[in-house]
């Protein structure tokens, strides 16, 4: 919950993260732990027939820039092959610019915007997708 309330301007309440975990389709509760047992981030993805939605993901400020997110992404994205999904969806808000960087550098295109899609400020989201199967960026 630290993280999440360091990582948005609305952070999800603890009863949404305890929604989220049980959900049958939730197929990505990823923790990255790091010595000591400090959690430095987490990500929740769903995949319903073929199609996965990466809802949040987030790294702990003093972790940040060190390749933890990435590694979130792809575990999420590994997840989602592994429970058949074929095309994974994401919504970023256009200010976050680190987090747009990741996804386009492990293969995520311009779908859309959802206008207004952020309640707390606003702004508008950019959805983001890529194919499961494609290989990263880099």
């Amino acid at each position: 919950m630290a993280i999440e309330q360091e990582s948005f301007p609305t952070p999800w309440s603890r009863a949404l993260f305890e929604e989220e975990i049980g959900r049958r389709f939730s197929d990505a509760i990823v923790v990255v732990g790091e010595p000591g047992g400090e959690v430095a981030g987490y990500a929740i993805c769903w995949t319903v027939g073929e199609e996965s939605h990466l809802l949040n993901i987030a790294v702990r400020p003093d972790a940040r820039s060190r390749g933890v997110g990435r590694s979130l992404l792809r575990e999420c994205i590994r997840r989602s092959a592994l429970a058949g999904g074929r095309r994974i969806y994401l919504e970023v808000r256009p200010s976050n610019e680190p987090a747009i960087r990741m996804y386009r550098r492990d293969g995520f295109r311009f779908v859309g915007i959802r206008k207004g899609y952020y309640t707390d400020t606003g702004e508008d989201a950019i959805v983001l997708s890529r194919e499961i199967g494609e290989k990263n960026a880099d």
